[in-house]
């Protein structure tokens, strides 16, 4: 017996078995100068960047911060011409989207596809943080840039 329909949004119904993000992953903050983010957030949270790493496709230098719950990631770009650069060149530094986690992200893909919302990638790339990734255009998510998220496989 499958489960009452909860609600409809788009051309999708949800049921009360649905799964589909199993928690808030890190909220990115995209930033002009990385280092002086880092001496900042440090100060802030009273930690170093557990991590820091160079994503190349993005054109992004990240540092995360605290790591065993909800993470932040800050974001500086490497070139003008990154979406992060072109984000803080816009609209200055700030928070720049919120990533969630998934057991399968093709499947999750999939059915935002099917469900009206635009993806901004065809397929899972390679991010930050040993994560296949994917984002959502904001204008088909309220306005909020949203990234799937899901750990590599080994």
């Amino acid at each position: 017996m499958s489960s009452p329909p909860l609600f409809s949004f788009r051309n999708f119904t949800f049921t009360a078995k649905m799964t589909m993000v199993k928690k808030i992953e890190h909220i990115g903050i995209a930033v002009a100068d990385l280092d002086q983010s880092n001496k900042l957030f440090s100060s802030l949270l009273g930690q170093a960047p557990y991590k820091q790493e160079n994503v190349a496709s993005e054109g992004v230098s990240t540092s995360f911060f605290i790591e065993d719950h909800t993470k932040l990631e800050l974001l500086g770009a490497t070139n003008e011409n990154s979406p992060v650069a072109k984000f803080v060149s816009k609209k200055g530094p700030g928070m720049h989207h919120i990533a969630f986690a998934v057991d399968d992200i093709h499947a999750e893909m999939k059915r935002l596809k099917e469900a009206g919302f635009e993806l901004l990638n065809e397929q899972p790339k390679e991010g930050a943080d040993q994560k296949l990734i994917c984002f959502i255009h904001p204008k088909s998510a309220g306005g909020v840039l949203v990234e799937l998220c899901q750990d590599k496989p080994h």
